[in-house]
């Protein structure tokens, strides 16, 4: 669908879903990243004229989700896994609570996941112990890689699969969540045979972070039926698809508004309402636009922002809501 509207616009659609990606999945984890540092990463590595500052952490999470989503031909090893592990603690950046293992397994205390009072805590998961560890994880890499070619096993069902059993490993001391959505990401990547994203599946699992937590202390908790688990991320997939969806809809909306009204002769002011229109979402004014909201948009005075709002009617980029006086209100023609 994207493919119709120019590479630009594809890439620019892409550039969203990954920046978004990135984002949520940290913001699972609880860390709050400098979303314009991250932006400015990925616009550079996808060949974007984007100014802005970038961070070591931002150069970091870039690559990760890039070699994860555009070298989905390359095998997964241990090698590959702790590079992963080295971008997202970047030396520079290491001002950590607790020394960690960067770019290698855990240490030998006991990994849990922990919450409620210190003298009473509640555990919700505890990981396998060290010792073995390094068995378990080559087990997990080599059924990765062979499992691709397994034709009998949905690669959707093969990218939950992969999503609990690594995330129920625990291999490092920390990273453990995003590392295991960044293999999530590949599985899926692998499947559709495409590099190029136009979904973020993290930012649906973030939606449900309880559920997701409830789901997984269920399911390793439980025994070795895993299909709970399996419906819940597929659920959460199909409803991260259906948004990229609407999104898509959205940009193809914009491109064919365009496209119809090239010609015309706008002010840029003009020009950036009615992209704040055609965005949708609370701020592309689901209910249309009246005037005093066009001015504070535009930033333009009372009787530029009616002057403006007539010459678009009478050039037919946009159309009058019922009603009338103060409250009339206008919206791009359906």
């Amino acid at each position: 669908m994207l493919g119709a509207v120019g590479n630009y616009t594809e890439v620019q659609s892409s550039l969203d879903a990954l920046l978004q990606n990135i984002v949520t999945s940290s913001a699972i984890e609880g860390e709050q990243l400098n979303v314009g540092s991250v932006r400015s990463s990925l616009a550079r590595r996808l060949g974007l004229n984007e100014e802005g500052r970038t961070t070591s952490r931002s150069e970091g999470l870039a690559e990760l989700m890039l070699d994860a989503t555009r070298s989905h031909q390359q095998p997964l090893d241990e090698r590959r896994l702790f590079t992963w592990h080295r971008w997202l603690f970047p030396s520079d950046e290491q001002l950590l609570a607790r020394p960690l293992h960067i770019g290698a397994l855990r240490g030998e205390e006991p990994m849990q996941v922990v919450s409620g009072r210190m003298d009473r805590p509640t555990v919700h998961f505890e990981a396998p112990p060290r010792a073995g560890l390094d068995e378990q994880l080559t087990e997990f890499l080599a059924w990765f890689e062979r499992s691709r070619s397994e034709t009998s096993l949905d690669p959707f069902v093969r990218a939950g699969i992969a999503h609990f059993w690594f995330v129920t490993l625990h291999p490092f001391d920390d990273g453990n969540g995003r590392l295991t959505r960044a293999i999530t990401d590949l599985a899926l990547a692998q499947g559709e045979q495409q590099a190029i994203r136009f979904y973020a599946m993290s930012a649906s699992i973030l939606e449900d972070r309880a559920g997701y937590y409830r789901i997984l202390e269920a399911s390793q908790k439980g025994t070795l039926d895993i299909t709970a688990w399996l419906q819940w991320f597929l659920a959460t997939l199909l409803k991260s698809l259906e948004q990229a969806m609407a999104r898509i809809d959205r940009v193809l909306v914009k491109a064919r508004f365009w496209q119809a009204h090239r010609h015309q002769a706008l002010s840029e002011q003009q020009v950036k309402v009615l992209d704040r229109l055609l965005d949708g979402g609370e701020r592309g004014f689901e209910d249309g636009i009246n005037a005093a909201q066009y001015q504070a948009v535009a930033k333009v005075s009372k009787a530029t922002a009616t002057r403006h709002l007539g010459d678009l009617l009478e050039k037919g980029c946009l159309e009058r809501l019922p009603g009338g006086g103060r409250s009339t209100r206008y919206q791009i023609p359906r």
